[in-house]
């Protein structure tokens, strides 16, 4: 069951004030118990949240059914490998998502541009039902807000078996300014629908996290569409000012309403 509709099973003979900080956040808190145990619709709810995300990560990417025949048609979207041929593989070893196969890395250099301004990639990572969530909405958004930035954007694609440090070698082939990895979060029991954006300046072999920015929590009760895609385009506008990404470069966000 997804977590926005969780508030189904808060039980009615709570009080008011219990109910409304259960509606301010999707962790369980104040759920009620039954003696020393949960109740049963809130253990109902934990085995069916545990199933969500042992199946967001066993799912296997797929174009057409995960996005539609229009959506991949619309973008030009193909999908390419990492050198982890299997699901096991990619858990087991991690080293092997973070490269492409062959055909893959001349797939990528025959369709795409070389040096754009942004290039955006989808990874399916640890949930391909995130990425079949929330990229329909955010893709569009990023492609045509850079595009009216004047920045040259690059052919998106999609990656099978992918690991964040994939963005190394997307630098190595395509050496956008920019790089954006849509990529799908661990899954927890809170969400198993939650997308993450990693991106990089000029990434290149030997890159780390510490070189990267990322922007995570990208879902229905989490980051929005709208404010994900002004978040990313604006870091990345960040990036190509300053030249460098990661730890040196923070991301300016609005004050919260309130806030000191």
């Amino acid at each position: 069951m997804p977590r926005d509709r969780a508030n189904d099973l808060v039980p009615p003979d709570l009080p008011e004030i219990v109910r409304k900080i259960r509606a301010r956040t999707p962790a369980r808190l104040l759920v009620g118990r039954a003696g020393a145990a949960y109740r049963t619709g809130t253990q109902m709810e934990l085995r069916d949240a545990h199933a969500a995300a042992r199946d967001a990560v066993r799912k296997e990417l797929d174009l057409e059914s995960d996005f539609g025949a229009a959506f991949v048609k619309q973008w030009g979207l193909f999908l390419t490998n990492t050198q982890a041929r299997t699901k096991d593989e990619f858990l087991l070893r991690p080293d092997r998502g973070r490269r492409f196969d062959e055909p893959s890395g001349a797939e990528i250099r025959r369709r795409c541009p070389a040096a754009c301004d942004l290039q955006v990639a989808i990874g399916d990572g640890l949930s391909v039902p995130a990425v079949a969530r929330q990229v329909p909405p955010v893709l569009p958004l990023l492609i045509e807000r850079a595009r009216s930035r004047g920045w040259n954007v690059g052919q998106p694609f999609a990656i099978r078996h992918c690991r964040v440090g994939i963005l190394n070698e997307i630098g190595e082939l395509l050496r956008p300014q920019v790089a954006v990895l849509l990529i799908g979060e661990r899954p927890g029991l809170a969400t198993a629908e939650s997308l993450s954006a990693y991106m990089a300046f000029r990434p290149r072999p030997l890159q780390t996290d510490a070189d990267r920015n990322l922007i995570s929590n990208i879902h229905a009760r989490g980051v929005g569409p709208e404010a994900a895609a002004a978040r990313i385009l604006n870091l990345a506008a960040k990036m190509m000012q300053a030249s460098l990404s990661g730890v040196q470069l923070r991301e300016e966000l609005p004050a919260l309403e309130g806030g000191n």
